[in-house]
């Protein structure tokens, strides 16, 4: 047999080797006992593969992302395999991998109940033990319509890959590039042992050797989804699962869940009688409590003093405008799914606002303007209206309507470069001010197989692309690639900050357009007495300010700093003739700026200091007959620690230095 030279990768070392025709995959790593994939010439294939004259060729790990997509999805394999051997007239849907997990959607008579999954997890893991072999088999479309005549959900992906449907539909065909992805038809069959085929699926793949090769595994829960995420199409049932390389990594993303559920800002905003959602305002929409409000009204005087510190003008503009105004921006033709429909009023179309930037222009457009003035920098808080669908719908941090500290800088194409950092340092200075520091940018791109989706030329968006490259890698942080995902009117940095366990949340975000000047006619006065147009740069440094305080409260678990606490301070008299004087300590508290509040109920002490932990009141100040005689309190820190005996002077200049200083207590 004829000889071949493959490239093997790995980390930054290549080597050259010399292998016999036919080699596949696996051969070169068969003492690498976590390799269950590799990359070859860039794409992911089976071990199985048969390696060609040329290929480069890498290890795919199952502990590292890669690895961990290709476990979880051969594992949703093993679910609906499973499915289908307990429940033989269910119909398979798309069982995509997900974060930290998958799910597959199952076409059932009856939903599925937690005895089921019981039931489900014990075959499945029968099917691992067998050692099935996952194979790849390519097929033609009219054999794949055949093959899958009894299962018109994946007739219908079929349908999508051969281009029956629109874009668009293609678009919304939730998760099926695992099924019918660019490139060959195939389907994987799962074979067993003594060579017969035990289930098949359509799929792109790749996948594990054979189900042996899944460590450990656990279906969670359960749940009704519309088929390919459109709530127009039939509801299918979801079963949700999770794969891992160990038992230990199993636990520890177990520990963050359970983590996660405790710092749940839908469950603490109740507790904490922060916020709420009423049924009859609607899905996505907010009211803020008294106690949430302080919060919220803490936030926007926060950044509306360091707007106007970084140089920006505050400006207001209307909630609804004629629907001309966002033809004219390109919001209707490119964003229209994601507005609110038009209400018709005097014989005209008026819109609920979905984003500030075309009014901005308005005020940048009422007057001649110079080079002198720019870079001009509006800021408003603007109340924007958004129509997610319900399904993603999600507490504050997935709202229909919100705050957005939103902000525009007008500048020269001189000045983008400069500005763009200066917009960087102002984020990331109110990360940290809000106790976030770990965080990366991620620069969101054009996709060019879709021109159509995006406005501009390809210069436009090479300089543009560039300028943000440049200043997100000055900045010195970690830079991770969004290829498509840019907004229709130029380039963006996004900044993802990861919260106390870890989890990223995109907040901070900074678009360079050079679409909207042009659309709106903007242009200033150079120095040459010329008419030039200037570059617009969005940025909005909470996001929405819903949002990011969905986060803290997370970020916190509700144990918010002084700062930023709704109570800072809880009297607590040991009996009822010590309200009186701690009454005089809140007012003294009131006067140098502190919230204070005195728990004059008929509860013992302890339960008191019981209420205002579970109230993460950061201060408590208890008063008895001894502290009354001295003119003190005992000074009770959040965490339990307490120092009695302090005089009311310091305890008050504590709590003002604790919270001038934005001490993370």
């Amino acid at each position: 047999m004829s000889d071949l030279t493959i490239t093997l990768v790995h980390a930054s070392e290549r080597a050259d080797r010399v292998v016999t025709a036919g080699t596949k995959a696996w051969e070169p790593f068969r003492d690498e006992e976590k390799v269950i994939a590799a990359r070859v010439n860039g794409a992911l294939k089976d071990l199985s593969y048969e390696l060609q004259d040329g290929d480069e060729i890498e290890g795919v790990e199952i502990d590292s992302p890669d690895g961990h997509d290709i476990l979880r999805h051969s594992t949703a394999h093993v679910m609906a395999q499973a499915v289908q051997d307990l429940f033989p007239d269910a119909k398979l849907g798309i069982g995509p991998p997900i974060r930290d997990g998958f799910y597959y959607d199952f076409d059932v008579e009856t939903p599925f109940v937690p005895e089921d999954l019981e039931k489900i997890e014990t075959r499945m893991r029968k099917i691992v033990k067998e050692g099935q072999r996952f194979s790849r088999r390519v097929t033609t479309e009219t054999d794949a319509l055949e093959e899958l005549k009894d299962e018109p959900y994946k007739i219908e992906l079929i349908g999508l890959k051969s281009g029956r449907t629109s874009e668009d539909d293609a678009e919304i065909a939730e998760g099926a590039s695992v099924e019918v992805g660019a490139g060959e038809l195939t389907i994987y069959d799962n074979i067993r042992r003594n060579g017969d085929v035990a289930w098949s699926d359509l799929c792109r793949g790749p996948h594990l050797p054979t189900t042996k090769r899944i460590p450990v595994f656990k279906l969670m829960r359960t749940a009704a989804a519309y088929w390919r995420g459109n709530e127009k199409n039939k509801q299918l049932q979801r079963i949700y699962g999770t794969a891992w390389e160990s038992k230990d990594a199993l636990d520890a993303h177990l520990h963050r869940l359970e983590e996660a559920e405790r710092r749940d800002h839908r469950k603490l905003g109740r507790e904490l009688d922060l916020y709420s959602f009423p049924d009859e305002l609607g899905s996505g929409l907010v009211v803020f409590h008294p106690k949430g409000g302080v919060i919220k009204r803490e936030m926007e005087d926060y950044v509306r003093r360091r707007h106007i510190e970084e140089g920006f003008s505050y400006v207001s503009t209307p909630h609804i405008s004629k629907d001309g105004l966002f033809h004219t921006s390109g919001h209707l033709p490119y964003y229209a799914d994601t507005m609110y429909p038009p209400m018709e009023l005097e014989g005209a179309k008026y819109q609920l606002k979905a984003m500030s930037c075309p009014m901005h222009n308005l005020i940048y457009q009422s007057r001649g303007r110079s080079y002198r003035e720019l870079p001009l920098r509006l800021f408003e808080f603007g109340g924007v209206y958004r129509y997610e669908k319900s399904g993603v719908v999600h507490g504050l941090t997935r709202v229909r309507g919100m705050s957005q500290d939103d902000s525009h800088s007008y500048v020269t194409p001189e000045q983008a470069d400069a500005e763009i950092k200066h917009l960087l340092d102002f984020c990331l200075g109110l990360f940290r001010d809000f106790g976030l520091d770990d965080f990366y940018l991620e620069l969101s791109t054009r996709d060019d197989s879709k021109p159509d989706k995006f406005i501009g030329s390809d210069e436009q968006w090479r300089v543009a692309t560039e300028v943000l490259r440049r200043a997100a890698e000055e900045s010195g942080l970690e830079l991770v690639p969004d290829p498509g995902g840019a907004a229709f009117y130029g380039p963006k940095i996004s900044i993802q900050a990861r919260d106390a366990i870890g989890r990223p949340w995109q907040l901070s975000t900074i678009q360079y357009d050079f679409n909207q000047p042009a659309r709106f006619g903007l242009e200033y006065q150079a120095a040459d007495g010329t008419r030039q147009q200037p570059v617009m740069i969005h940025s909005a440094k909470f996001g929405s300010i819903e949002r990011f305080l969905g986060v803290l409260v997370e970020h916190y678990a509700g144990a918010f700093p002084p700062w930023l606490a709704p109570v800072q301070v809880r009297g607590i008299p040991i009996a009822e003739r010590h309200v009186d004087y701690l009454e005089d300590v809140a007012r003294r508290l009131r006067q140098a700026g502190i919230r204070v509040e005195v728990d004059d109920s008929d509860d013992r002490m302890q339960k008191k200091i019981r209420d205002a932990q579970l109230q993460k009141v950061p201060f408590m100040m208890i008063a008895g007959d001894d502290d009354v005689a001295s003119g003190a309190v005992s000074f009770r820190y959040r965490d339990g620690h307490q120092d009695n005996g302090v005089s009311i002077d310091e305890a008050i200049r504590r709590v003002v230095a604790a919270v001038e200083s934005r001490e993370q207590v």
